[in-house]
């Protein structure tokens, strides 16, 4: 199996990098069968998204904090574990935003797309979904829309719910919601189209990130699933992404 490695900056990546080169081979990206990434969940979604367009199966082995869409490090009979990885296909969420100078940018999100305000003023938001309005006002820090994968990082903080990646819905959940104050969010249908208006653009502005993609100051953003630009991510049968995240939700 022809293996391209790519770790993070740290020295603890960097060594197990040469120690796997060493050991296994480095073949050129373009020529590999697989993917290997060393370092944690910022290193791999950096690497997914740089990866997508070529199509190659990634697995990635924690060489970082977290690690929560990474499996353990073990350096060991690697070839083998690839060719019994269980493979999970991601489908990142598009975030097409409109400026106030009327600039036009898009980005897409494996974990999730957020607004957050910009000033000391909350942000005021209206919420459309395909098309029909469902919330004129949300007076909020934020809201977020995450992907089952990402459901269990930002969206987790923000007491969004966890979300099976077999569910076919995307998370919906305000940050520090003040009025409505007792609305707790959305869980939708994955098809969905999803449109935010900033109000009070001027007085309110307001940033939206997908992943790690910043846009300030904007006036609309839409969401959408795209379904025809998946991301095989690969995992030990014990270390199994839906597993993982299923026992999430009874963690205390």
């Amino acid at each position: 199996m022809r293996i391209h490695f790519i770790a993070s900056d740290t020295a603890e990546a960097q060594e197990a990098l040469r120690g796997l080169a060493a050991q296994y081979g480095q073949t050129a990206e373009k020529d590999c069968d697989v993917i290997v990434v060393l370092g944690g969940d910022g290193t791999l979604l950096e690497t997914i998204h740089r990866t997508l367009r070529s199509g190659k199966p990634v697995y990635g082995m924690n060489r970082g904090s977290v690690g929560f869409l990474l499996n353990p490090y073990r350096p060991e009979s690697l070839t083998e574990r690839l060719k019994q990885a269980q493979s999970v296909t991601l489908y990142p969420l598009q975030m097409k935003t409109h400026s106030r100078d009327g600039k036009i940018s898009e980005a897409l999100a494996f974990n999730e797309v957020s607004l957050l305000r910009q000033s000391r003023q909350a942000a005021k938001l209206g919420i459309a979904i395909d098309g029909i309005e469902r919330l004129p006002e949300l007076i909020c820090d934020g809201i977020l829309v995450s992907t089952p994968a990402g459901s269990t990082a930002y969206n987790l903080s923000a007491h969004g719910p966890i979300v099976p990646l077999s569910a076919n819905v995307l998370a919906m959940t305000p940050i520090s919601a003040f009025r409505p104050r007792r609305w707790r969010g959305a869980l939708l249908p994955a098809h969905v189209s999803i449109r935010f208006e900033v109000l009070e653009s001027d007085k309110r502005p307001v940033s939206a990130t997908a992943d790690y993609t910043e846009v300030r100051d904007i006036v609309q953003v839409d969401i959408m699933q795209l379904r025809d630009n998946g991301l095989t991510l690969l995992f030990d049968p014990d270390h199994n992404l839906e597993e993982r995240i299923l026992k999430e939700q009874f963690e205390s």
